[in-house]
């Protein structure tokens, strides 16, 4: 039984090994690439370093515009999170918890800006930030970022509060508490493991978010890791050895908080999916 079981589940296996394997070479192939000097990556672009190149590396690590472009994408990540998180919250509980007309036009509503490709407003945005004196300005990219990031993260959420029993919110109204005081002493401690998953996709669709950023930021002051790896592309054009290794530091910070929160973020979704 046990080898009729493995032998059906071969196929699948097989398939999480080529799907890892094209996600995995590439990553190996660019810090591998970083390690080694332009004219050894032309002669020898698949195999080990002859001589390992650490400069390339400390160099980049040691310059203070990558640290400030860290800097910048970090603090729009978190600001774009907790406003997304609290609005978006705030907005699930008074669709899942109370029933007022229009109410379920109104989600629909919000779910329709999942069809809403960013790349169609973004000549009315920035008129829009402009007249608002939001060029050049972290808000000018938090604000919008949130506000296209409300649809999924409203559903997401709904969804699990709509399953939080009933009679939970009957014995807190019993013992006095008001609807918001349910929401913010009940419903959110209950409500963390679909709260870590939203947190997550905010911080990794905010990091990975190119278009906007280089929409509103003209002053390199504020620009973002994205904007920071197309410009050093640029400006090292010729140098690939450097360019991997810029893309390499690029995503380490991505990778190290993806790997943290991965936990929280399958846990939420199988908690969000096995309620009821």
């Amino acid at each position: 039984m046990t080898a009729r079981s493995g032998r059906k589940n071969l196929p699948l296996h097989v398939i999480l090994v080529v799907v890892g394997a094209v996600m995995v070479v590439p990553l190996l192939y660019a810090v591998l690439s970083g390690f080694k000097s332009t004219d050894e990556l032309s002669r020898n672009p698949v195999g080990l370093p002859e001589s390992w190149v650490a400069g390339n590396y400390t160099d980049i690590l040691g310059s203070g515009d990558f640290w400030r472009l860290i800097g910048n994408s970090t603090l729009i990540a978190i600001g774009t999170t907790v406003l997304v998180v609290a609005v978006s919250a705030l907005s699930a509980f008074s669709f899942a918890r109370f029933a007022f007309r229009g109410r379920e036009g109104l989600f629909t509503l919000f779910t329709m800006g999942l069809m809403f490709p960013f790349a169609v407003a973004a000549l009315p945005l920035f008129l829009l930030l402009r007249s608002m004196g939001l060029l050049d300005n972290p808000l000018g990219v938090i604000l919008p970022q949130a506000a296209f990031g409300l649809p999924m993260t409203i559903i997401i959420l709904r969804g699990f509060f709509r399953e939080i029993p009933g009679e939970l919110e009957e014995a807190a109204t019993l013992d006095g508490c008001s609807p918001f005081g349910f929401f913010w002493r009940v419903l959110l401690p209950m409500a963390r493991p679909a709260l870590g998953t939203v947190s997550v996709l905010a911080v990794v669709t905010s990091w990975n978010n190119f278009f906007l950023p280089l929409l509103v930021f003209t002053d390199s002051t504020w620009w973002t890791i994205p904007i920071g790896v197309q410009q050093f592309q640029g400006q090292y054009s010729a140098d690939y050895a450097r360019v991997f290794a810029y893309l390499v530091l690029a995503m380490v910070p991505a990778l190290a908080f993806y790997s943290v929160a991965e936990r929280q973020l399958v846990g939420g979704l199988t908690a969000g999916a096995t309620k009821g």
